[in-house]
């Protein structure tokens, strides 16, 4: 069976630009998100037997370079599923890695793309050139230039049969060479799209340049096709991953970390003796007590802290599928990104990027959505709701005068609040104002301003906020803002304009109001105030 690019990879569901997907294979087909535990030919810690049965990971990542060096024959002639006893789906990878961390590799381009075909590897890489981290800026040219010729070269070896390939876009902490990189990449037929050289980003914690480096990758790759995060293994950063559209992790941390004595959790990594308790009930941490595994030889307790920090990793890809599949990816990335002030600055950065976010976000979803402090306004939905007040949203025509009533104490959908009863009653009491004339908009620190007659639409009274009460300085700047935006685009709908107070906005803010907007603003302390027009 020969597979198709643009057949290989089907969509299930998605959230924010983190999407649950199906990636066909000859040994299967994976689920995305999914996380490939890098297998070490030569010193496999795990026995891959339990990575299969007793972790049920239906596929891994092992070297082909390693492989091609230790096991030539032996692969070619058992091949590749055989040699290693796993009946799952098997990635071999080129050695590229060997370059980044020796400096050059014996081996030839195209021999090692045959080396894998000819092992029966189901998802192969041609051997790119990783930019790294401490590059200069000719370098990085060189590295991205090669790869692309290499990647070229590779074509004509690569066409056609039933195994998957990966194009690695280079280009390290150069936005411009990542783009140009991915540019030239996505007009050559390969299954998966893989951004290399994050590794070192990533352990100097520069999430918000990852993101920057993943966005100029995404945006330029076509979207029906996997993205491979090479190197990304600590559960920490799996879900801002996956939020930024990667379907696909590899990474040999599980037993790195546990090498050098290092118990991964969900929050961050944890040299061994500083834990006085094992916060966790994997079947790994039920094998033995804390005193127990002091007292063990390290060998036996590396495999313990193996065990569980592969636990970890595939425990965190679980919980982010199922936030997927119920609407909660935000809030699962906004718990992570406080974990560490580098994610938290790297969450605040998304803004950049709302555009991208919030054409993939649901325009609904099964459930509302949760709204914690000023970050939580970054929310595609939320940026969705204001860029559609203002470009798709049409006020009635026979409505000229606009009463402002802020939505402190009121239950949703407003429409339905006693308070809204009583503003209504009050207007059609009020001697100079025509009920049938009036439009109500409710002004809210969340939403900006709120048509009454749009007010139950998702997700306007579909969230719960903790800053409701909290209207502070920034908060009713951007209300202001959100007001201003709103009159100007709709100037010619109105002729009086009412703003009801309640001791949010204060003169200051009528004033800014009334020379942006050039009108003539009637402020009133509270809704009974309406009955005095």
């Amino acid at each position: 069976m020969t597979y198709d690019v643009d057949s290989v990879f089907e969509l299930r569901c998605k959230d924010l630009l983190g999407r649950i997907g199906r990636l066909k294979t000859r040994h299967g087909v994976i689920e995305t998100p999914v996380l490939f535990p890098v297998i070490n030919p030569l010193n496999q810690i795990i026995t891959i037997n339990d990575i299969y049965f007793k972790f049920k990971v239906k596929s891994i990542i092992t070297n082909a370079y390693l492989l091609k060096k230790h096991f030539k024959e032996q692969a070619i002639i058992q091949g590749i599923h055989d040699l290693l006893n796993f009946k799952g789906v098997v990635m071999t990878d080129s050695g590229a890695y060997q370059i980044l961390k020796y400096g050059s590799v014996d081996i030839d381009p195209k021999d090692i793309v045959l080396f894998q075909k000819n092992i029966g590897s189901d998802i192969g890489v041609i051997l790119d050139i990783p930019t790294g981290w401490k590059t200069d800026r000719k370098h990085a040219e060189y590295t991205v230039l090669e790869t692309i010729k290499r990647a070229s070269d590779a074509v004509q070896l690569i066409d056609g049969g039933d195994m998957l390939w990966v194009g690695p876009l280079q280009g390290g902490k150069y936005m411009d060479l990542i783009e140009y990189s991915a540019i030239k990449m996505k007009e050559l037929p390969f299954h998966i799209y893989a951004l290399g050289s994050p590794t070192a980003v990533m352990e100097q914690y520069r999430y918000d340049l990852l993101i920057d480096m993943i966005f100029a990758a995404k945006k330029n790759i076509p979207p029906n096709r996997p993205f491979h995060l090479f190197g990304a293994g600590h559960p920490l950063m799996f879900a801002i991953a996956v939020a930024l559209g990667c379907d696909i992790f590899d990474s040999a941390s599980y037993a790195l970390y546990a090498r050098d004595d290092r118990y991964v959790t969900e929050y961050g990594t944890i040299k061994f003796e500083r834990l006085n308790y094992l916060p966790c009930t994997c079947p790994a941490c039920s094998k033995a007590s804390i005193n127990e595994l002091r007292q063990m030889s390290k060998k036996s307790r590396e495999k313990i802290l193996a065990e569980h920090n592969l636990y970890m990793c595939i425990n965190e890809i679980n919980k982010i599928k199922q936030s997927i599949i119920d609407g909660r990816l935000w809030e699962l990335l906004e718990i992570r990104c406080r974990s560490h002030p580098s994610l938290m600055k790297a969450l605040v950065k998304l803004r950049k990027y709302l555009i991208y976010l919030e054409r993939n976000t649901p325009i609904s979803k099964k459930r509302g959505i949760f709204i914690f402090d000023m970050v939580s306004l970054n929310r595609p939905e939320i940026f969705r709701y204001k860029r559609w007040l203002i470009n798709r949203y049409i006020p009635p025509i026979e409505k000229d005068t606009l009463i402002l009533v802020p939505s402190t104490n009121m239950k949703k959908p407003y429409h339905k609040s006693s308070i809204i009863k009583k503003v209504i009653e009050c207007i059609s009491k009020a001697s100079n104002l025509d009920h049938a004339r009036v439009h109500i908009c409710i002004y809210d620190i969340l939403f900006g301003l709120i048509p009454l007659e749009i007010d139950d639409i998702y997700p306007i009274s579909q969230c719960e906020t903790a800053v409701e009460a909290s209207y502070n300085n920034n908060f009713r700047k951007k209300l202001v803002y959100q007001i201003v935006k709103f009159i100007n685009k709709f100037k010619k709908n109105y002729k009086h304009y009412i703003i009801v107070t309640d001791k949010i906005l204060n003169r200051k803010h009528l004033d800014f109001i009334e020379k942006t907007c050039n009108i003539k603003v009637k402020a009133v302390e509270s809704y009974y105030d309406l009955l005095r027009l």
